[in-house]
């Protein structure tokens, strides 16, 4: 019945639309009419019609009754039942439109579901061979780059839970052209149940859409791809009110920030008077160089400091992903061609700079950079590099160094340490040349069970297959 009630001096609809409980007149909150007529008839109690709160003019505030707020779930299970529209089914974007309520109602157990509660306590096990949430994906022309990346988003246990959980509003005047609805459609047809390979062409005209650069049917870059999708999605996805207070470095709260978004740190010293220029910088993935490239790659010998690391041990001379993090993070002197001007000698002097991890993300992205464009050459860098299961970010940390250079770095007991440490999770391998080439990938269902998925085709993979290949895009969760 409050879908057709306007406010009797403006004749708004909705706008926090409030009933006086003394007599029959509707007022809108937002521009205080209401109010008035509060004032001038002393009509101290007022309902607000979207949600059935009574707000009282004397206290200024919201006022809890349990009795009241028992008629106000009463009233709006009613206003459901008016509307025919069964909870578990209806959208957000339904619930905005017909103006009851900004979500559902919650499901409350009946009687007889908490008996059925009560003498079945433990959970459902997922047993091993589910396959909820294994589904492949239609190649559309060249298009293996987009489904290794929607496998390893669908298969990251936040962003799952939260397109599961139905928590994107879609702010935009089309939902039809906003990516995140989409990559919610595309979470409800991976976790549905159906093991027919799914066509994902409304997501591949999105991307078109909104990345004009990936458009078109040539083989792309996955990396980019990835870059690319994060970039929609976070400016799609829009965070609240306080995303100007989020604990990030994009200073952002949308979930993709939340989840992917990491600060490095840069340490820039003077070699004259060693003042230090600090800056953070946000991150979403790491770029790191391979031995093969044509920048110099830092020597590691396996007798040098730390030779395990992560459980990975140098067989052979292999390189593993700690090496690379290790260059990544090294002190890297500017030389005379690059001076900066220091701000505590007021002059241009030659200085080292060095990267350090200041904050994780929960989810920390590691690009192995395997495609070489430079002026004289374009190729593929095959060289394997040995990646761990569990991967400890510790010893990469801004604090880890601030601690060595104060003498009082010691390797802190796992107990501690949990807060860096990550899971391997998914996977993104390129197979074949840089100009006819194929992407797959390995994603994680459950602990220790791995699954390729190459385009429509999903076979079970082992863990060896897994850490035996070569590596494009690897993905770890915290």
């Amino acid at each position: 019945q409050a879908k057709s009630c306007i406010c009797h001096m403006c004749g708004a609809h909705l706008n926090r639309l409030h009933s006086c409980l003394y007599c029959v007149f509707f007022g809108c909150f937002t521009k205080k009419h209401i109010h008035e007529h509060a004032k001038t008839k002393r009509h101290n109690l007022a309902i607000d019609l979207l949600y059935g709160g009574i707000y009282c003019f004397m206290c200024q505030d919201y006022i809890y009754d349990k009795d009241m707020e028992q008629i106000a779930k009463e009233e709006q299970r009613k206003a459901w039942k008016l509307q025919a529209f069964t909870p578990t089914v209806v959208s957000h974007y339904q619930c905005t439109m017909t103006g009851i309520g900004e979500k559902y109602s919650t499901w409350e157990p009946t009687k007889r579901e908490l008996e059925l509660l009560r003498h079945n306590p433990k959970r459902r096990k997922i047993t091993t061979n589910c396959t909820i949430g294994l589904r492949g994906l239609i190649n559309l022309g060249n298009t293996c780059f987009m489904n290794c990346i929607v496998q390893a988003l669908t298969h990251t246990p936040l962003l799952r839970d939260f397109f599961l959980s139905d928590r994107h509003k879609c702010e935009m005047q089309s939902p039809s052209s906003c990516l995140v609805c989409e990559m919610s459609t595309l979470f409800q047809e991976f976790y549905s149940g159906h093991r027919s390979p799914h066509i994902p062409y409304r997501l591949l005209h999105l991307v078109w859409t909104h990345a004009r650069h990936l458009a078109g049917y040539e083989q792309q870059d996955a990396h980019e791809f990835l870059i690319a999708a994060l970039d929609v999605l976070h400016r799609h996805c829009k965070g609240d009110d306080n995303g100007k207070k989020a604990n990030n470095p994009n200073h952002c709260n949308c979930i993709i920030d939340q989840i992917f978004t990491g600060g490095l740190q840069s340490d820039v010293t003077c070699q004259v008077c060693h003042g230090v220029s600090t800056t953070i910088d946000p991150f979403w993935d790491i770029s790191l160089d391979l031995p093969g490239s044509s920048t110099p790659f830092w020597p590691l010998s396996p007798g040098s400091d730390g030779s395990v690391v992560n459980g990975e041990s140098h067989v052979s001379g292999t390189t593993t992903l700690t090496d690379c993090l290790r260059r990544f993070t090294r002190p890297e002197h500017l030389g005379s061609s690059a001076k900066i001007k220091c701000s505590g000698c007021h002059s241009y002097q030659e200085s080292t700079k060095q990267l350090t991890m200041k904050k994780l993300p929960i989810v920390a992205c590691f690009h192995l950079k395997r495609f070489e464009h430079s002026a004289k050459l374009r190729r593929k860098i095959t060289t394997y590099v040995s990646f761990p299961l569990e991967l400890d970010m510790t010893p990469f940390m801004a604090s880890s160094k601030e601690s060595r250079m104060n003498g009082q770095y010691q390797q802190p007991t796992d107990s501690l340490n949990n807060d860096n440490k990550y899971s391997l999770f998914a996977v993104v391998n390129h197979q074949g040349t840089l100009e006819s080439g194929h992407y797959t990938s390995f994603i994680r269902q459950h602990k220790d069970q791995w699954f390729k998925c190459d385009d429509a085709i999903i076979t079970k993979a082992s863990i060896k297959d897994v850490l035996d290949s070569e590596g494009y895009l690897l993905f770890y969760h915290k």
